[in-house]
Parts: C-alpha cells; structure tokens; sequence
C-alpha cells in the first residue's frame, strides 16, 4: 500500500496540531498583519515599513550610524544605506561625520523628519491599541521579555 504525502508527515510524528503549537507561525503572522496594518496606516503619509524602522532607530537616541540604524531596526545595510540617501534627498535626515571616529557617518532626523515621525507614531500608537486590546498591561510585559530572550537567542545562531 503506498503512502500518501500526508500520511508521510504524520509518519514523522509530526503533531496533530503542529500549527497551533509552533511558536513562529504566530510570530511570523502576526509581524505579517503588523506590516499590512502598518503599510495601510502610513502610505497616506509618504512612509513605508522601511522607512518606519529608521525614524524609530533615531527616536531614543540623536545620530546613529548607518550600521547601527541597520543593526536596530533588523535592516541589511545596503538596504538600510538606500532607504537613509532617499531619506537625505527627502529632507528627513542628515549626516554628519562622527566627532570621536572620523570614519563612521551618522544620521539624525531634520525638523520635518521629526514632525513626520511624530504624525507616524500617532498611527501606530492606534495599530498598538487595536492590535492589544485584549491584552493586559501583566501579559504586554510577559510577551516582550520572552520575545527580547528569543531575539537574543536567535541573534547568536547568525
């Protein structure tokens, strides 16, 4: 009697509901729907993902450099170095050389890439809201430790 493919998986004692029990299912899908939500709620403002992720690198801190702007938001470099220069032709960032190392360049947001990621972050802070609601305060703080122990985790496989 041959096998179906189906019947194979099982063979490899693979769970009934392997789904539901992999936690990177639901981490990848609900970065998925973060990314949609995100895409749909900043297009109106001339932001994408991308874009999003380096006005949040510079938030916390003045002048990052391009590679650490790439480290934080989870950015390749040569990704995040075009989306920084379309950034500088926008008027949204600068670049200065660093006064302590003259070989590194670090970005700041200009006075219109502030305001833009002002207007951004209200959008998002609704994405947050909605997207937690049935979440409590106890649960948030849970969910982000074990998904900060789980990126450190994964960081030193790469």
């Amino acid at each position: 009697m041959t096998t179906t493919p189906t019947e194979q998986t099982q063979d490899k004692q693979t769970p009934e509901h392997f789904r539901d029990s992999w936690p990177y299912f639901w981490i990848n899908r609900a970065n998925a729907y973060y990314t949609r939500a995100l895409e749909k709620r900043l297009k109106p403002l001339g932001v994408d993902a991308p874009r999003w992720r380096v006005l949040m690198s510079l938030y916390q801190q003045n002048f990052m450099s391009v590679s650490e702007i790439a480290e934080f938001s989870t950015l390749k470099l040569n990704t995040t170095t075009k989306i920084v220069q379309r950034m500088i032709g926008d008027g949204l960032v600068e670049t200065r050389v660093r006064p302590t190392d003259g070989r590194v360049t670090e970005v700041c947001l200009t006075a219109k890439g502030d305001a833009l990621r002002a207007r951004a972050l209200v959008e998002v802070d609704r994405i947050r809201d909605e997207s937690f609601y049935n979440t409590s305060p106890a649960e948030l703080e849970t969910l982000n430790e074990i998904l900060a122990k789980i990126s450190k985790d994964l960081a030193r496989m790469i």
